[in-house]
């Protein structure tokens, strides 16, 4: 085990924000976070665990002792009348394992295409896109207990998923709470891809793909490159633009809401889902706003989806942390002051 002083963190988040870990160990197996319980100088420090950095905004150096996931692997663990069981490392790319699936036959993962970030992040956000969500097609994980060093499985009850949420977002609260935010890291992910697939084709922007091609039941890569296709023509490369992807949950209002909404701006994008409650656009509602294309100092909103908040600097002078944050604070109060509706961002804010 390594322990990397004043690491820079800027190649390391996707906004491409500068700051620094004060202290920073590369986790490349199971051992090596054993090897940081064990060292008493590092034991218990709190931890910071960092994938791909796509999911979070840096609003100054790490103190927390950061734990750099760079576990790898990728295979088929079983295969039943029912299903493939595949599994991959927290530390690999989470567009490279979908286009694995695909590649090797296992459908059901092509709509999160090109979402950024690594596979151990995908459970902590429970991520989604275009009417799939990761709790549907999750069979479990493997974890260590950043206190006791102990391994530990969970199945998908026990990751409580909610809409951009599970059980790794949340603190313990009482002597049987059950959050694990700072507690554990994840080495291993599994999913549970059923051989009665069915596309999933809901989404607008899927509906205009069918209609532009004709094609009325496409297959699984042809639903990848339709996302593919439609992601890269509507959301910022962080690679070119730096910026975290969606940066405010969609969020969920009763009919009547919904009604009340509808009445003053009968083109408001929402979607009804199963449990009859609404999921409003949240990008249509901060683009109702004015705020498309809008600056602060070097952190602005991506003029073709207002969703995305991005960097304006680049890599030579690229937004701060607290520019991001002012920016998002503004477009909140907006969006409350015109809808009465409160935006909550997705990206962790450190």
């Amino acid at each position: 085990m390594l322990v990397e002083l004043n690491f820079p963190l800027q190649a390391h988040n996707s906004f491409g924000i500068v700051a620094k870990a004060f202290q920073l160990v590369r986790v490349q197996s199971e051992a090596d976070v054993q090897a940081v319980i064990a060292d008493p100088a590092l034991c218990d420090l709190p931890k910071l665990v960092l994938g791909g950095g796509s999911n979070m905004v840096l609003t100054g150096d790490v103190k927390p002792l950061v734990l750099k996931v760079e576990l790898r692997g990728m295979r088929l663990v079983e295969e039943t009348n029912k299903a493939w069981v595949v599994e991959a490392a927290a530390g690999e790319n989470w567009h490279d394992v979908v286009r694995w699936t695909l590649g090797n036959g296992w459908p059901g993962l092509e709509n999160m295409a090109l979402i950024p970030g690594c596979v151990g992040a995908s459970p902590v956000q429970n991520i989604g896109a275009y009417g799939v969500e990761l709790q549907d097609r999750f069979d479990s994980l493997d974890a260590i207990d950043l206190t006791t060093g102990h391994t530990f499985s969970l199945n998908a009850a026990q990751c409580a998923f909610g809409y951009r949420d599970s059980v790794f977002k949340h603190e313990s609260s009482g002597p049987n709470g059950l959050g694990l935010a700072g507690k554990a890291l994840i080495t291993r992910v599994r999913f549970s891809l059923r051989k009665d697939w069915k596309p999933v084709l809901g989404y607008l922007d899927l509906e205009r793909k069918m209609t532009e091609t004709g094609i009325s039941q496409p297959t699984a890569m042809q639903i990848f490159d339709w996302v593919c296709a439609i992601r890269k023509a509507k959301l910022p490369d962080p690679a070119i633009i730096g910026n975290a992807g969606s940066f405010f949950k969609n969020p969920t209002v009763t009919q009547d809401q919904c009604d009340d909404i509808i009445a003053r701006e009968p083109k408001v994008v929402h979607y009804v889902l199963d449990d009859g409650r609404i999921k409003l656009a949240a990008g249509w509602l901060i683009d109702a706003c004015g705020w498309k294309g809008k600056t602060v100092g070097n952190a602005g909103v991506y003029e073709k989806q207002a969703l995305v908040l991005v960097n304006k600097g680049g890599r030579d002078n690229p937004c701060t942390g607290g520019e991001v944050m002012t920016l998002a604070k503004a477009i909140q109060t907006s969006v409350y002051e015109r809808f009465g509706i409160r935006l909550e961002p997705e990206p962790v804010v450190v």
